[in-house]
């Protein structure tokens, strides 16, 4: 009794406790006798069958879905009549799956018009579009992110051009250009549109068109939908609605001057036109102060008639 193995150890071993696949020395466990599948088999992942939160029946019903093919009938009849629990329970599982995004409920409209409802059964649920990288023992190679296209916008339409460049019509132009957008709030102008469009206007108002008749001819019967480039649509109303030119009118012949009254000489007594500021003819004009003038033959002065 006081003979001590040496080879013996002082006290028995246990595994380490985070290790969850230690082997049991009592026989206990599970073990498992694996063949590998070649036909008829569905790839399940421990995240499902090891769920921590769904049920034994959740776990199972999901992994019947993934097993099924396109097509066939995964509705509540369909899976009570298969399976003998009842509407209730599948339902219930249903409604698990659905909540841990195992599944998926959609609703499509057929050609018929029709609303029929489809199940989606995820294999990884939140998984969308990503897809695992496939681990070939060697590091991953760096993408290249792909080159970027750069979008270049095109150029306005051009606009008609006006004969006149006066600075008053053209600040009437930018004037109605910029109160635009109180009438529609799209109508909203950079500063280089602006300028692009002022010559268009211009032309408008050389041809006697009010600068109200423009505003209504640019801001009515726009779309309802939003304006991707409002300069542009404006520049084809400009020159697509352009009026034709006013009317010719033929200048007014210069008026003649003024004829002025008839009136008597105050040194010889003859009629004579002159201003009122005038009272002797040009004869007597050009001879006074020296001697009277020369009295035409055959005159009579006024007062001996």
């Amino acid at each position: 009794m006081d003979i001590q193995d040496p080879s013996a150890p002082p006290r028995a071993q246990s595994a380490p406790a985070d290790n969850p696949t230690r082997t049991r020395r009592h026989g206990g466990g599970i073990t498992h006798d694996n063949t590998r599948h070649t036909t008829r088999f569905v790839v399940i992942g421990n995240h499902l069958v090891q769920h921590k939160e769904l049920s034994l029946l959740a776990i199972g019903l999901s992994c019947h879905l993934q097993s099924l093919p396109t097509g066939a009938g995964a509705d509540i009849k369909s899976l009570a009549a298969r399976f003998p629990e009842g509407p209730t329970r599948i339902a219930a599982a249903l409604r698990e799956l659905e909540a841990h995004g195992y599944l998926r409920r959609e609703r499509h409209r057929t050609e018929t018009g029709r609303i029929v409802t489809r199940t989606v059964s995820c294999n990884q649920p939140h998984a969308g579009r990503r897809r695992e990288p496939v681990d070939t023992g060697c590091p991953p190679a760096k993408r290249t992110p792909p080159p970027q296209r750069r979008t270049v916008q095109k150029a306005l339409p051009a606009v008609p051009q006006p004969s006149s460049t006066a600075p008053a019509l053209l600040q009437t132009a930018i004037d109605l250009l910029a109160t635009l957008r109180r009438h529609d709030p799209r109508l909203l102008l950079s500063a280089t549109e602006t300028a692009h469009l002022v010559p268009g206007v211009a032309a408008w108002l050389e041809r006697d068109v009010a600068p109200g008749a423009v505003r209504h001819a640019l801001t009515t019967g726009l779309p309802d939908e939003p304006l991707r480039r409002p300069a542009a649509l404006l520049a084809h109303r400009l020159t697509d609605r352009l009026p034709p030119p006013p009317p010719f009118r033929t200048p007014s012949a210069a008026a003649p001057p003024p004829r002025h009254p008839l009136r008597n000489c105050e040194g010889c007594d003859r009629g004579f036109r002159a201003s009122a500021n005038e009272d002797r003819c040009r004869d007597c004009r050009t001879t006074a102060g020296g001697a009277p003038p020369r009295t035409p033959p055959g005159h009579v002065p006024s007062h001996t008639r």
